[in-house]
């Protein structure tokens, strides 16, 4: 069987199971969940790689989920195919947890019908049996990195170690195997023709900080109390000021939020908590940033007289897009969508847990423009699920073949003379410095 009568067989079996992929994408809206909880949206996936006979294992960094399609030469390539479990928490949008704020207001829902419909597509004895090498399908939990307070006590009880999905996958070994990883994110940008890809993201760093004042009668005793709402709001002000000192070329991006600003309008604030994050393009710009972010947090505290205390957590790596993998995906994605369709990216500021993982291996991180919205929104919503879930499903799928067969395109190919940016020790290594807590008591 030739390489196109093979690739048509895959996207046959997407589209005979199209129903399918397209409702298990709407499940997982409709149970978003934030990361280290998607317990519902875990069984989901579990339940469907039962049905398909897919072996798995699962509970992977709590909630996380791999499986592995075997096809004739089992120790040869292994590409990896990844999905995005979590949710944000964004007020008021369409598809929202009444109780909780979740909703995929980022579209990772789609990710997972994509990834069982690349499952179904090379489970094919038709297919399988053409790959050389094998396809580890991974489910993965806490891409958005939020609710940073209760991730750092899942830390503190020895659950994870860090705060992202991938970056505890690495650590745990289930990359260790990997030569190439993908995924296919969903989008907003319909300037951006269907589907779009390549590009670098910035860079993150992250900060849970925790202001300690003074306890006293807001109205008869201010003069008795330490306010740490004003030691934050004076950070938050002294953050501002360092803004214009940011280069252009390293694109900082500094954007704190106040979690907890007092118990009781009648007391004067004595704790108060912040979080935020530290971006930039490189790792070099995000830290020298984190610094000035710190001197101001300091300077809050110094004010007015209190303490704080500031965690420094290792957030995510900038992306490196893999040019030679991304080639292979734009020529599969043309055939299906045009190649009037397909937009190649510059820099973007937002970041991915997925810049981890290319800083080890060749990796694509491509997006169909599938949605409307703005990007963590109350109204970014999924307008087009045959190309958010099917067609994307189907230019991996093509991918994955293109790279698993002995052709022009061949995965041993592509690789020769790669070498990665970091070894997972040194990666380790790297993250683990990047933690540490600073009290800060004049």
């Amino acid at each position: 069987m030739n390489l196109e009568a093979i690739k048509k067989l895959a996207c046959d079996r997407i589209d005979s199971n199209a129903d399918r992929l397209i409702r298990v994408s709407k499940d997982i809206l409709a149970n978003p969940e934030t990361g280290f909880r998607e317990f519902k949206s875990s069984k989901i996936i579990t339940n469907e790689l039962s049905d398909l006979g897919i072996p798995f294992e699962d509970s992977i960094a709590v909630t996380g989920i791999k499986a592995t399609l075997h096809g004739a030469q089992p120790q040869s390539l292994n590409v990896a195919v990844l999905a995005e479990m979590d949710s944000l928490k964004v007020l008021d949008h369409p598809f929202a947890d009444g109780h909780t704020n979740g909703a995929h207001a980022c579209g990772h829902h789609c990710q997972i019908g994509m990834l069982l419909g690349v499952a179904v597509a090379l489970k094919a004895p038709e297919v399988l049996e053409n790959l050389v090498g094998k396809v580890s399908l991974m489910a993965l939990p806490a891409e958005e990195y939020i609710e940073i307070g209760y991730r750092n006590e899942l830390k503190k009880q020895g659950k994870i170690e860090f705060l992202g999905g991938k970056p505890e996958f690495i650590r745990l070994g289930h990359f260790d195997d990997v030569d190439i990883a993908m995924m296919t994110h969903t989008s907003s940008f319909p300037d951006l023709g269907k589907i779009s890809l390549g590009g670098t993201n910035n860079g993150l760093i992250a900060k849970s900080i925790h202001f300690h004042g003074k306890a006293s009668h807001a109205g008869s005793a201010p003069h008795l109390g330490v306010n740490a709402l004003n030691a934050a709001m004076i950070a938050l002000s002294a953050i501002h000021a360092q803004r214009e000192t940011y280069r252009d070329q390293d694109t900082i991006r500094v954007h704190p939020i106040i979690t907890d600003g007092g118990l009781s309008v009648s007391s004067v604030p004595s704790d108060v908590r912040m979080e935020t994050y530290v971006r930039g393009a490189s790792i070099d710009a995000f830290m020298a940033a984190s610094q000035k972010v710190d001197r101001a947090l300091r300077s809050g505290a110094l004010a007015v007289g209190g303490s704080v205390t500031i965690s420094t957590l290792p957030g995510y790596l900038p992306i490196v897009n893999n040019t030679k993998v991304m080639d292979v995906y734009a020529d599969n994605a043309s055939s299906l969508v045009g190649k009037q369709h397909v937009y190649h990216r510059s820099h973007q500021t937002g970041s991915t847990d997925m810049g981890d993982v290319s800083q080890l291996m060749p990796v694509i991180h491509p997006y169909v423009e599938a949605a409307s919205g703005v990007g963590h929104g109350k109204d970014y919503v999924i307008d087009d699920y045959e190309l958010g879930v099917l067609t994307a499903s189907k230019i991996m799928a093509m991918t994955v073949i293109d790279l698993m067969t002995e052709g022009p395109q061949n995965g041993h190919g592509l690789m020769k003379g790669y070498k990665p940016k970091l070894s997972k020790r040194d990666y380790l290594s790297l993250l683990r410095g990047m933690s540490k807590e600073e009290i800060f008591d004049q």
